[in-house]
C-alpha cells in the first residue's frame, strides 16, 4: 500500500514538473537607476496565451504593482530563489517592438538615463476602448507622380530619389533653397519610401510645421497612408493614429518629437526639419535630440536619413565631415535666382555716407525704403523682433543700471503702451507692482530709458510711420500660420513668422545684437537660423525681394547671411567649437546639483581614458534646477562638466549610466542631474 502511495506522489510530481509554468523576461517601468534591468517572472496558465513579447504587463515589485513591458518567454529562469508570477496582462498587443526596445536601451546608454524613462517618451499610455477597434485595411500605396523637376534644382537630387526608389539608404543633409516648398518635398520623399513597401517618420518642432507637412503628405500619397502625432491630440486620437503606425496600415507618420520613436514595420526613412530647433530637445530625463536619435535609429535598421532645413547645424555638419552623411545643395547660380536680396548696415563706404546714423538707428533708413517699395507693390513686409511684449526691459536715463522692482528686485518694464494721460506706468515682471516714483539704485535718477523693444511698441511705431497700412501681430499666444497676399505690415517674434501667400516682398530683421549678443555657445549659430528663416519666406531679388538686417555687416555671421551660406558659417563654426574644445568636436555631460552630490557621482564613475573634468561652475542662467519643487533645496548649485573625445561619447554615457545605478543602490540622497551634450553649457 505505501509503495503504491509513492508511486502516486511520484506521477503526480512528475506531472506538476511537466506542467511547470514558463518564464517571462519583465523589465518594470522603475525610474531609479539601479533598477533598471529586466527581472523574472512565471506566467500563469490562464495568462500564457495574451503574454506576449512587448505585451504589457502588471508586476508586484517590492511589495506593490507596477506597470511594465513582457520583453521575452523563456522555459527556464537561471534565478535560484523563488520566482513571483505576472498579476496580469494589461492588453495583448505588443506595443514594445524588438526594434523600439533596442532602441530605447541604445538612447538610455547614450544619454546616460533609464529604459523606463525612454519607453514613457517613446509608447503612450493605453486606451483600452480605442486598442479594441478592428485596424482598417488598407491598400499598398501606389507609386506617386510628381514632378521630380524641383529635386533637379540640386546637386544628385535626382539620384537621392532614385536611391529612395530602389529600397536604398542614403543619408543626405538637405539645405532648402529659399521659397522652397519643402513641405511638399518632404512629402515626395515620403511617398516614394512607402510605395517600395517601407515606412518613412518626418520629425517636425512644432504644430505650425506638422499642419504643413501633414497636408502636404495627404495630398501627395493620399489620406489613408498618413498619420500625424503631436502631444495636442487627446489619449485616443493620439493612441488611434499611434496604433495605425504599429500596425502598418499608415507607412508615413508626421510628428512632433516623440514621433522619432514611432514603431512603424520596416523603416526606411527618417527625416528631422530644422535640427536646430531647441524643440528637438527633449526636456525631460534623459533629454535625448531628436537628430540623434534619429541617427541611432537610421544605423541600427539601415533606413535612409534626410537632416533638413534652411540652416544647418554645426552637429549636422561634422555629420557631413565625417562622411557619415552627404550634402544635398543647389549650384550657386540657381540659389543666386532663388534667393532674395540682403542688405546689412553700413555694408559699403557709400551707405555710410548717406546714413551716417544707421549703426545707431534702430529702423535705418535702408530698412524703411525696403518697406516702402514692397508696400507701394503691394506686397506684405515681415518685420522680425526678438523680444514680446512691448518694452520688455528698463534701465536708467542716467547711469544704464538695470532697473529692478523695490519689493522684490525683479526687473521693470512697459507692459502697454501710454495711457490716456500719456503717462505709461514701469511694473514688475516678478511680482506685477507697478512703480509710477521710481528711482534708480545706483545713482537716484527717475528717469528711465529702454534696453529691449518688444513686438507691441514696434507695431506701434510702424503705423505711425505707415499710417493706412494693416499692421498685423504674431507671437507669444497669437501665433499667426498665414499672413495675407496684399500690402500689411507683419510684425513677429522670431520663430512666430506667418507665410504669406506669394511670399513678402521685403523682411526687416531688427535688434540683431539681441540674437548675436546672448551669452551663449550657439548664439551665432540660432541668429543664423533665425533670419534665414524669416529670408526664405521673401521673394526672390527678381521679384524685388529684399531683406534688411540691421547689424554690423562686418561680423561673420551677417556675412554668410548676405551671401546665403549656411554651410560655409557651420564649417567655420565646427573649426572655431574644434580649437577651443567644444560640440560637436567633443561630447560633454553636464551634472548639475549639490557639491556633494556631483563628488559621489563623479568618485563613482570609471570615466573612458582621456576625459577631462571641468568645473564647478554656477548653473547657467535660466537652466531649471535639478529637484522638484517638494525635494530638499540645496544651499548652491554647481555644474561639473565632463568631457571626452567625439569617438568616446557612448563611453561616456555608459559610464555615468553605471554610476548612476552605484549611487542610488546606495540610497544616496541630494539632487542630481545628468544631461549628455546639453543645449546650453553656459
Amino acid at each position: 500500500m505505501a509503495a503504491a502511495t509513492r508511486a502516486a506522489d511520484k506521477r503526480a510530481a512528475d506531472t506538476r514538473a511537466a506542467e511547470v509554468d514558463p518564464v517571462g523576461r519583465v523589465l518594470p517601468l522603475l525610474s531609479v537607476p539601479h533598477l533598471d534591468r529586466e527581472f523574472d517572472y512565471l506566467i500563469p496558465h490562464h495568462l500564457d496565451a495574451d503574454a506576449r513579447p512587448g505585451a504589457r504587463v502588471r508586476v508586484r515589485f517590492a511589495g506593490r504593482l507596477v506597470d511594465g513591458f513582457l520583453l521575452s518567454r523563456t522555459a527556464t529562469s537561471e534565478h535560484p530563489g523563488k520566482l513571483g508570477a505576472l498579476d496580469r496582462v494589461v492588453s495583448a498587443e505588443p506595443v514594445l517592438t524588438p526594434e523600439i526596445a533596442a532602441l530605447a536601451d541604445e538612447v538610455a546608454t547614450r544619454y546616460a538615463g533609464t529604459r523606463a524613462d525612454v519607453l514613457r517618451l517613446a509608447v503612450p499610455p493605453r486606451h483600452a476602448r480605442v486598442e479594441a477597434e478592428e485596424p482598417r485595411p488598407v491598400d499598398p500605396p501606389a507609386v506617386p507622380a510628381f514632378d521630380r523637376g524641383p529635386w533637379a534644382r540640386y546637386r544628385h537630387g535626382e539620384n537621392f530619389l532614385e536611391a529612395l526608389s530602389s529600397g536604398r539608404a542614403p543619408r543626405a543633409a538637405w539645405q532648402a533653397l529659399p521659397g522652397e516648398d519643402w513641405p511638399t518635398r518632404l512629402a515626395e520623399l515620403a511617398a516614394l519610401t512607402a510605395a517600395a513597401g517601407r515606412a518613412a517618420v518626418l520629425v517636425v518642432p512644432d504644430q505650425r510645421d506638422l499642419d504643413r507637412v501633414l497636408a502636404a503628405c495627404v495630398h501627395v500619397a493620399g489620406a489613408e497612408h498618413v498619420v500625424g502625432l503631436t502631444a495636442g491630440l487627446g489619449p485616443a486620437e493620439r493612441y488611434r493614429r499611434w496604433l495605425a503606425a504599429l500596425r502598418g496600415s499608415a507607412r508615413i507618420v508626421v510628428g512632433t518629437r516623440a514621433a522619432v520613436f514611432a514603431p512603424t514595420p520596416d523603416l526606411g526613412l527618417l527625416v528631422v526639419w530644422d535640427d536646430g530647433d531647441d524643440l528637438h530637445s527633449e526636456p525631460r530625463s534623459p533629454y535625448p535630440h531628436t537628430r540623434e536619435v534619429a541617427a541611432l535609429r537610421a544605423h541600427a535598421v539601415g533606413a535612409a536619413v534626410v537632416i533638413a532645413g534652411h540652416a544647418r547645424t554645426a552637429e549636422t555638419q561634422a555629420l557631413v565631415d565625417s562622411g557619415w552623411a552627404h550634402d544635398l545643395l543647389a549650384p550657386r547660380e540657381v540659389l543666386r535666382a532663388w534667393a532674395p536680396k540682403i542688405t546689412a548696415l553700413a555694408d559699403s563706404d557709400q551707405a555710410i555716407e548717406r546714413d551716417p546714423a544707421a549703426r545707431a538707428a534702430r529702423l535705418p533708413a535702408i530698412a524703411f525704403a525696403a518697406a516702402r517699395a514692397a508696400l507701394g507693390s503691394g506686397h506684405p513686409v515681415l518685420v522680425q523682433v526678438p523680444r514680446r511684449g512691448y518694452v520688455p526691459a528698463l534701465a536708467c536715463g542716467k547711469c544704464r543700471a538695470p532697473a529692478r522692482c523695490r519689493r522684490c528686485n525683479g526687473p521693470l518694464a512697459l507692459p502697454a503702451a501710454a495711457g490716456p494721460d500719456g503717462a505709461a506706468i514701469p511694473a514688475c515682471k516678478w511680482c506685477g507692482v507697478a512703480d509710477a516714483t521710481h528711482r534708480c539704485h545706483a545713482c537716484g535718477a527717475r528717469s528711465l530709458r529702454a534696453v529691449v523693444v518688444g513686438a507691441g511698441r514696434t507695431a506701434e511705431e510702424l503705423g505711425r510711420a505707415f499710417p493706412g497700412v494693416p499692421v498685423i501681430t504674431s507671437g507669444g499666444g497669437e501665433v499667426k500660420a498665414t499672413a495675407p497676399g496684399g500690402a500689411a505690415l507683419v510684425v513677429s517674434t522670431v520663430g512666430a513668422e506667418p507665410v504669406a501667400d506669394g511670399g513678402y516682398g521685403a523682411a526687416l530683421l531688427l535688434d540683431g545684437w539681441a540674437l548675436l549678443g546672448r551669452a551663449d555657445l550657439r548664439a551665432a549659430e540660432e541668429a543664423m537660423r533665425r533670419w534665414l528663416a524669416a529670408s526664405a519666406l521673401v521673394r526672390p531679388f527678381a521679384d524685388g525681394g529684399q531683406v534688411v538686417v540691421v547689424a554690423d555687416s562686418g561680423i561673420p555671421t551677417v556675412q554668410a547671411l548676405v551671401r546665403w551660406d549656411p554651410v560655409g558659417h557651420a564649417r567655420q563654426e565646427v573649426a572655431e567649437r574644434t580649437e577651443v574644445g567644444f560640440p560637436p568636436a567633443v561630447h560633454m555631460a553636464a551634472l548639475d546639483g549639490g557639491s556633494a552630490a556631483v563628488a559621489e557621482l563623479l568618485e563613482a564613475t570609471r570615466l573612458p581614458d582621456g576625459a577631462e573634468v571641468l568645473g564647478p561652475v554656477p548653473l547657467p542662467p535660466g537652466q531649471r534646477l535639478p529637484f522638484g519643487s517638494d525635494g530638499p533645496e540645496p544651499e548652491e548649485v554647481h555644474r561639473m562638466i565632463v568631457r571626452v573625445a567625439r569617438h568616446r561619447g557612448r563611453d561616456l554615457g555608459a559610464a555615468l549610466r553605471e554610476a548612476q545605478a552605484t549611487r542610488t543602490a546606495r540610497r544616496a540622497d541630494g539632487p542630481l542631474r545628468v544631461q549628455v551634450d546639453p543645449p546650453r553649457i553656459g
